[in-house]
């Protein structure tokens, strides 16, 4: 049999055809439109800007990495509103434990222990830290010892600014508040 050229040389095209490898090519796909069955939609691209005109940019400076400013609301007078913040839940003091919110990063346990300290009692003081970073996430829980001591802690301390913040103190949720919401 004489040795042909042909039989030992690998047409790259052939042997994609041949082998499978379970996956669609995308070579030469074509984008569907999103309505059907009408025109298809065209969108217009940004030119790209020349050399020169990126040369420019850089040295100006971003000008549109600016953040535009946020709308605002009118009313119903035509006068406009401002952005309400949102109140956190005041939950009754129906047990000595209290919940201590928007509270700084920076307070550690002993910074609120000497806080309440003020007011009452402090049985104990837990800051709430992240399970693996350890870093506080801007709340935390102080148990008083009477019931009457914490609900004078919420009256002396909600509100008032501490370590740059104003604290939110209210009741800690129980379980059974909890359910039944």
């Amino acid at each position: 049999m004489p040795f042909t050229r042909e039989l030992h040389t690998r047409d790259p095209m052939k042997s994609q055809s041949m082998h499978y490898s379970g996956r669609r090519s995308r070579r030469g796909r074509r984008k569907r439109s999103s309505s059907r069955g009408g025109a298809p939609t065209t969108t217009i691209p940004k030119p790209k800007p020349t050399f020169w005109q990126r040369v420019i940019a850089f040295f100006k400076g971003p000008q549109e990495a600016v953040p535009p400013k946020p709308v605002e609301r009118q009313g119903q007078n035509g006068a406009t509103k401002e952005k309400i913040s949102r109140k956190p839940e005041l939950v009754e003091v129906t047990s000595p434990k209290l919940y201590v919110g928007n509270l700084s990063f920076d307070a550690t346990e002993s910074d609120l222990f000497d806080l309440f300290n003020g007011v009452g009692q402090v049985r104990n003081a837990e800051v709430v830290c992240h399970k693996y970073t350890q870093r506080s996430k801007g709340f935390a829980f102080v148990q008083m010892t009477t019931l009457e001591e914490a609900r004078r802690a919420v009256k002396e301390l909600h509100d008032k600014e501490f370590l740059g913040r104003k604290l939110v103190v209210s009741g800690a949720k129980t379980p059974d508040i909890e359910r039944a919401a």
